[in-house]
């Protein structure tokens, strides 16, 4: 296990340097986009786990002015760099960390961001890191993931694997969404998309802490209104 650890740790200190000279790229504005759909605020508290060098870590920290980010990652390389890259941001912070002890007594975090890291840690451990996530978060905490497609992630494996990490999985989503809705979660939203390719090479996941509901609100009336008057009007039907 320590071998396999050390194997890892290795590859992503070698990874950051290629990382350093990437920038920000689609799929990093994407993750951003997509977790301020989620609801990200400006005064929240965002734990990213896999932050490589921190060009997540960044975009998410530059919305969050009043609220703070902790970024941690498997590589002491990569968090090196990262401190140097973005140490004028000082709601940002970076730790060393494969998530297996992450302790911090009596802290919670509002967002939990895993911007394609999954399908580098291994499926059996999975559950463990969503335990410690749960041991986070609070009743309105949100955990976003994003990873590549499964079917896309297959075909690179099978076309282009000179491109693939040390470690890079298609993870089945009915196994992640079990694993995470087992740690007191439930899915709000999933979608497959295209970044780069047309075959949609990318999923996202958003899912939010689970609470009993105590009431059932009814929506505006016109708001229903003018939806099924919009779906009528796009598909033609009049009667």
């Amino acid at each position: 296990m320590q071998k396999d650890k050390d194997k890892v740790v290795s590859f992503y200190d070698q990874f950051a340097e290629k990382q350093a000279v990437t920038g920000i790229n689609s799929r990093h504005l994407s993750i951003l986009d997509k977790v301020m759909a989620a609801g990200l605020n400006a005064n929240d508290s965002v734990l990213e786990v896999g932050c490589g060098i921190g060009t997540v870590s960044h975009l998410l920290a530059s919305q969050v002015k009043q609220g703070e980010v902790l970024a941690v990652d498997i590589s002491p390389e990569s968090i090196e760099k990262a401190k140097v890259l973005w140490k004028d941001q000082t709601n940002l912070k970076f730790e060393v960390s494969d998530m297996s002890n992450f302790d911090k007594p009596g802290k919670t975090f509002d967002f939990f961001v895993f911007p394609d890291v999954l399908e580098h840690i291994p499926v059996d451990q999975h559950q463990r890191l969503f335990r410690n996530i749960h041991k986070h978060a609070h009743q309105d905490s949100v955990i976003f993931i994003h990873i590549p497609a499964p079917r896309y992630l297959q075909w690179m494996i099978e076309n282009e694997p000179q491109k693939l990490q040390v470690i890079d999985q298609p993870l089945d989503s009915g196994e992640l969404i079990k694993s995470i809705t087992s740690n007191g979660f439930y899915l709000e939203k999933m979608e497959t998309y295209p970044i780069f390719f047309k075959e949609k090479d990318y999923q996202y996941f958003v899912f939010r802490a689970s609470k009993k509901l105590l009431k059932s609100t009814p929506r505006n009336k016109w708001e229903v209104l003018k939806e099924r008057i919009s779906i009528r009007l796009r598909h033609g039907i009049f009667k």
